[in-house]
């Protein structure tokens, strides 16, 4: 048995105070959803994961990068506690390279590329006067990527790996979740410019 959204959805508003984190999960729940879709998985599963990867990153931050202690390795003994399928739980342990959990399957490489993607898209969204996606082309993201002062919290490395390791070129799958964002701005905070 599994959660429900609006289960996954309680615990996120449970463990997550910050209103700029809900929304970066919302954002990675929306491109998951997507990922599913475009190769025939289940959008809800994939959903899910993307949903409630970052649920436990307030309440358990990992600055030392352990392997098996705070996020996500706490999350996820939550989330187990509550049912959460062992191949859901791997993807979200395998989000955090540091955990030594393989991507393994198309979950959890999908997690993996878009997770820091949809942070920097909303950040390149809300430098533009529009604070919108509906302008923001591939070009200027890939710009934004060599900016090493812009958006330093993102990995470059995450971005361009989690293109690899879904065997997609980079600017397919930067368009691909610009695409699958836009439609859901506004939940995710933007086009209010």
């Amino acid at each position: 048995m599994s959660l429900t959204r609006q289960q996954a959805l309680d615990l996120v508003h449970e463990y997550t105070a910050s209103e700029a984190l809900r929304r970066h999960m919302y954002a990675v729940e929306i491109a998951m959803r997507a990922m599913a879709m475009r190769i025939g998985e289940d959008p809800d599963r994939w959903g899910l994961v993307g949903l409630l990867h970052d649920f436990d990153y307030e309440r358990f931050p990992n600055d030392a990068h352990s392997a098996t202690a705070e996020h996500p390795s706490e999350g996820v003994r939550i989330l187990a506690a509550r049912g959460l399928p062992d191949d859901m739980q791997r993807a979200i342990l395998g989000h955090a390279t540091y955990t030594g959990v393989p991507r393994d399957s198309d979950m959890a490489k999908a997690l993996f590329a878009v997770d820091e993607l949809c942070g920097f898209l909303v950040a390149c969204a809300l430098v533009r006067p529009s604070k919108s996606l509906a302008d923001l082309e591939v070009k200027s993201v890939r710009k934004k990527l060599k900016d090493k002062a812009f958006a330093r919290g993102v990995s470059r490395e995450d971005v361009i790996g989690g293109a690899e390791e879904i065997g997609v070129p980079l600017d397919d799958h930067i368009a691909f979740v610009l695409a699958a964002l836009r439609p859901h701005e506004v939940e995710i905070g933007l086009g209010t410019g």
